[in-house]
């Protein structure tokens, strides 16, 4: 038997009891088992801790402090209800705190729970918070739960982890450039992420709310501290924050389950304007004598790459992750060339078989995978089923399958025209399958006069839809599906089909889970399945998700005549901070797709561009997949060019996200970037999105992975020519993008 074992079946040892004692447990890690060691006894608290972290409860106030290993540190920490009839209740307002300590077992492995109860005679209501270190971990799970012995709780606001002013809680990173990564709850409407500096003197304190994760950290040493949600089946999850005005400080954090913001046009999108989860009307509420929050990772550490990557495994071992066994997809799809393909002409039927026809002609594109045909959204009249039955059965004949579209938890139509229709496959009036806002009014996911109408996915008229879509994917023999605007799914409504289902998320989660049977069901297991406009969380449904909203290709949101959104550096620029998604909920990303000449009627873009656009899908780990119209003979010659390089062929079958070295920082168009990919031959990319000045960047052997004294030689990844080398006794390498470029480079060992 272990220590460990031996230590945790003690029973002196696991409580305090009544008897108010403090029990000290240390976890040390001995190759892989555990030793416990009893220090002290006291009155006053009780710890856990591992070599990461320690967990301290105070019993006399019920506040919780974190130590980890990196200087990070968490003080005086408490957590709340908000019940709709008695209000808010903190746990500093109980008198009692008692501690147990016991041993666990889970699908995430052994550890140990500290379980604090506060309660007293003068709250109907105790809250119970359990803290969870697991042998082997960097990482904590924590949770609240609230209970009622005689009558029920109702909340839309429960927090298990809260920094309060009034408590005097403070949370701190190391470092001289900290940062707040504040991330929005969908990829919708071209939305940055955020990362918010601390004020210099006389400036607002930087606030704002971060959906499902946060992470504290330092930009220069890429170090830092990571919290979110890894439960996704009821609460959606806010973390609200303020920094104080110490560097390094947050003075207020609260991590909540019920967050429902609605967007607001007043304030620019990253701040609230179109950030949110896009709700009409209140969060749902949890119903019960006993309702608990969402459990909650923690961690912080030097490498805060590794630390998203626990949370991206966290979240995967709790939920589900989708696999994918074959060579990674590539494709081909229609929005690029037109919004609604056939609506105004651009390509009808015939010319699809040009473009399968082209894809025929490169035999790299195609010698991992059949290329898909992916037609986007498209004028029904004209691509009927049976039409896009005769595009699969010929692009079959060119070694290529079928990919369909469509939108399982919205309604396009005119605006006030509803009545008397219904929903597609049922026989259900689609005005009673609309989710309601706050003044009980139909919700328009997508306001306008041809808008969209988001749907109840509890209602059974949406299961009916479903299966009529997949059935039409199924007889077109689609292999792959991009499901589009699933965020109309999760929004909250004052009127639901099923009264058992009482938040979004809920709804949402239910959802996307019928729509994964039915599609094993109906069209096999083997389909892959692309999100597009969603909420990152839950992910286990899918196998890929566009990382930002759709991109167009050009190199800056600033260029001129070009729309304000939707370039390579706006994309790159989130997805600089998103790479760890790859492998962890997903097995790949989705970059969207690149353009060999134009997207739609935007201008012309240069090869420099399209160069610099497939570097950004490559350090993504994304699946390959272009929009061009090879009608066009320029948009034909780079795509021969481009897609049919051999390297990029061979990369794009098994895409790995790159690890960044330099991620994007502030909202300047001017982001210099860099990322590497460890291995045998490690690569090395560099973004210069300034158009005015180099980005030359030194990194040392260890900052690569690269072995000291082993001279290697530097390949220019698309062409593999030898464009500098590394001495065996050069302890640097000095690299350069210019202005407006990007450099992708092999970094080889010569033996």
């Amino acid at each position: 038997m272990s220590y460990f074992n031996t230590w945790i079946n003690d029973p002196k040892i696991m409580r305090t009891g009544p008897t108010n004692l403090f029990v000290l447990v240390l976890l040390t890690f001995i190759g892989t088992r555990l030793q416990a060691q009893e220090l002290q006894k006291s009155a006053d608290k009780t710890s856990i801790s591992s070599p990461q972290i320690k967990i301290s409860v105070d019993k006399k106030t019920g506040m919780v402090n974190y130590i980890f290993s990196d200087g990070s540190h968490i003080d005086n920490a408490a957590a709340y209800i908000k019940d709709v009839s008695s209000g808010y209740l903190p746990t500093s307002a109980f008198s009692g705190h008692s501690c147990t300590i016991e041993p666990v077992t889970d699908q995430i492995g052994k550890g140990l729970c500290l379980t604090v109860k506060h309660s007293d005679a003068q709250h109907y209501i105790s809250l119970t918070q359990q803290f969870t270190l697991y042998q082997g971990k960097k990482y904590a799970l924590i949770k609240v739960s609230a209970t009622s012995a005689d009558r029920p709780i109702e909340t839309r606001d429960i927090s298990p982890i809260a920094i309060l002013p009034a408590s005097k809680g403070k949370l701190f990173i190391p470092g001289a450039e900290p940062r707040v990564l504040d991330v929005p709850f969908d990829n919708d409407d071209w939305t940055p992420t955020l990362e918010r500096r601390w004020p210099k003197a006389k400036e607002p304190k930087s606030k704002g709310i971060s959906y499902e994760f946060l992470a504290v950290y330092d930009q220069l040493n890429n170090s830092g501290l990571v919290i979110g949600s890894v439960e996704h089946d009821f609460w959606k999850t806010g973390l609200s924050y303020q920094t104080a005005a110490e560097l390094g400080y947050i003075d207020s954090l609260s991590v909540f389950g019920g967050v429902a913001t609605a967007d607001d046009p007043s304030l620019k999108p990253g701040y609230g304007g179109l950030d949110g989860t896009h709700d009409h009307t209140e969060h749902g509420t949890a119903l019960g004598q006993k309702v608990s929050s969402p459990t909650i990772y923690i961690s912080s550490s030097d490498d805060l790459h590794e630390t998203f990557k626990d949370f991206g495994r966290v979240n995967s071992i709790m939920n589900g992750i989708q696999t994918w066994q074959a060579p990674a997809p590539v494709y081909w799809n229609s929005f690029g060339v037109e919004g609604v393909l056939g609506y105004e002409k651009v390509m009808m039927p015939k010319a699809v078989h040009q473009i399968s026809d082209f894809l025929y002609s490169m035999p790299n594109f195609s010698a991992y995978s059949k290329p898909v045909l992916s037609v986007d959204s498209y004028d029904q009249g004209i691509y009927t089923t049976e039409v896009l039955k005769e595009i699969g059965e010929y692009g079959a004949e060119n070694g290529q399958q079928m990919g369909f579209y469509f939108i399982p938890f919205a309604m396009w139509s005119w605006k006030d025209n509803i009545k008397g229709h219904k929903v597609p496959g049922s026989d259900y009036l689609l005005e009673d399958v609309l989710l309601r806002d706050k003044n009980g009014r139909p919700i328009m996911y997508k306001d306008g006069e041809w808008g969209a109408y988001a749907m109840d996915p509890s209602h059974p008229a949406i299961r009916l839809y479903i299966i009529q879509q997949l059935k039409k994917a199924k007889a077109i023999n689609a292999k792959f599906l991009k499901i589009d605007f699933l965020t109309a799914g999760s929004l909250e409504t004052t009127k639901r089909y099923d009264p058992k289902v009482r938040t979004g998320m809920q709804a949402y989660n239910y959802g996307m889970k019928t729509l994964r049977h039915l599609v094993d069901s109906i069209m096999g297991k083997e389909i892959f399945i692309t999100q597009a406009i969603s909420p990152l969380f839950p992910h286990q449904y899918a196998h890929t998700r566009f990382v930002s909203t759709d991109v167009y290709s050009h190199l800056r949101d600033d260029q001129k005549g070009f729309p304000g959104w939707g370039s390579t550096e706006s994309s790159l620029a989130i997805g600089s901070h998103m790479g760890w998604i790859q492998g962890t909920l997903f097995p790949y990303t989705n970059m969207d797709v690149s353009i060999m000449k134009n997207f739609q009627r935007n201008p012309d873009l240069t090869e420099q561009e399209i160069k610099v656009r497939l570097y950004a899908m490559m350090v993504m780990g994304s699946i390959l997949g272009d929009g061009s119209d090879y009608r066009n003979p320029i948009a034909a010659y780079r795509a021969q060019k481009f897609l049919n390089n051999k390297k990029i062929a061979e990369f794009f079958s098994d895409p790995k996200a790159f690890i960044p070295i330099k991620m994007a920082d502030g909202e300047s168009y001017d982001q210099q970037l860099s990322f590497y990919l460890p291995g045998d031959v490690t690569m090395l990319a560099l973004f210069n999105f300034n158009l005015k000045k180099d980005f030359k960047q030194v990194f040392t052997r260890r900052a690569l992975h690269l072995n000291a004294k082993t001279k290697y030689e530097l390949r220019d990844f698309m062409n593999d020519n030898v464009i500098g080398h590394l001495e065996a006794n050069a302890l640097e390498l000095s690299t350069t993008a210019g202005p407006g470029t990007a450099v992708m480079m092999k970094i080889v060992p010569v033996k």
